[in-house]
């Protein structure tokens, strides 16, 4: 029996539908994983088709590259190194599901299937999935317990009691979990039925604009007491690592914690992120906005030059307002301040 493991968070930004480059992040995720001498790798749900994925994972085609992209993956731990868990959808036996894999020595040595597909708001999984089947239970990862549940299942008891029951010591959670103004509390009022297993968790979210959605990341560890550690901040990509000790079940961060945005910063840079991906992923050459001169213009200029940098091409000038804060850092600093405050 181990009685510690190390994991690599990679709170990354996939694209919906670019497999290879998603696959690509991956790798590279993996790499420094093995640099910072970690266990296993830990990415969000579906990172490889990317979240939310809607009818593109009705695509026999997609689908069956996702699977070559996860074999691909799993041969990168043929040799000593860090196992990987990733999301993907996978086809079995004809079923669609929401699966993630663990890879480890090659191949595919475990898989779970999101027990609890959500059907409200901005979800549909009901659509697309087929639940997993049966009971969730844990699988053995180099002599420790570890559940593995998607995003939705632990918003809900059945998983984690199911996980729990059957003697997981750690449970790992891949999300794809879309920032609100109050998703901060109720993340931490939902998952109280999480921590009531007395079970320690591993939250790790994707980050990045999709259509009308934005992920915050945020991802972060809860000792078995309840002690929160915040790995990474919001609306950034970024890695960590942090150390999992099983006789206290704490997880001790490699690196110091991070902080969290607050309030219309927060707002702020959710809009920053949200403007930033669609134009970007679209491969939009920039933006046309027109300026009346009150303060909704100057912000929404603030916006564009901090989502697409000043030497994009769009920034349409009008005589109400002057275009140099939309050329120069420090005017695009004062013009938020006050427009924060005018808010």
């Amino acid at each position: 029996m181990t009685d510690s493991l190390i994991f690599h968070v990679a709170q990354l930004n996939p694209v919906v539908g670019d497999i290879a480059g998603n696959l690509e992040l991956a790798r590279a995720a993996h790499a420094r994983a093995q640099e910072a001498g970690a266990d296993m790798l830990v990415l969000s749900e579906l990172f490889i088709i990317g979240y939310p994925p809607e009818d593109l994972v009705l695509k026999p085609s997609a689908v069956e590259l996702c699977r070559e992209a996860v074999e691909t993956l799993a041969r990168d731990t043929a040799h000593a190194g860090p196992a990987i868990l990733v999301g993907a959808p996978w086809n079995d036996a004809g079923e669609l599901r929401n699966s993630a894999l663990l890879l480890e020595g090659g191949e595919i040595a475990f898989r779970y299937d999101k027990r609890e597909l959500p059907n409200y708001g901005v979800f549909d999984e009901w659509r697309l999935f087929r639940p997993g089947d049966g009971p969730a239970r844990p699988v053995t990862f180099r002599g420790m317990k570890i559940g593995i549940a998607i995003c939705e299942d632990i918003w809900l008891d059945r998983v984690p009691r199911e996980l729990a029951e059957g003697g997981a010591e750690l449970m790992v959670v891949p999300n794809a979990s879309p920032w609100r103004r109050t998703v901060r509390q109720e993340r931490h009022t939902s998952f109280s039925s999480w921590r009531k297993t007395g079970v320690p968790y591993l939250f790790v979210n994707q980050v990045g604009g999709q259509d009308e959605l934005v992920f915050d990341g945020a991802s972060y560890g809860v000792d078995r007491d309840g002690r929160e550690h915040q790995l990474l901040t919001d609306f950034e990509t970024g890695q960590a690592t942090v150390g999992f000790d099983r006789a206290s079940g704490r997880f001790s961060p490699h690196s110091p914690g991070a902080q969290l945005s607050e309030g219309l910063e927060a707002e702020y840079r959710a809009a920053v992120l949200g403007l930033a991906d669609y134009v970007n992923k679209n491969r939009f050459p920039g933006v046309v906005i027109g300026l009346s001169g009150g303060i909704d213009s100057a912000l929404t200029a603030a916006i564009a030059v901090d989502a697409l940098g000043p030497g994009r091409p769009g920034l349409v000038r009008d005589a109400a307002v002057t275009i140099y804060l939309a050329r120069e850092p420090e005017g695009c600093a004062r013009l938020r301040r006050g427009a924060g405050r005018a808010l």
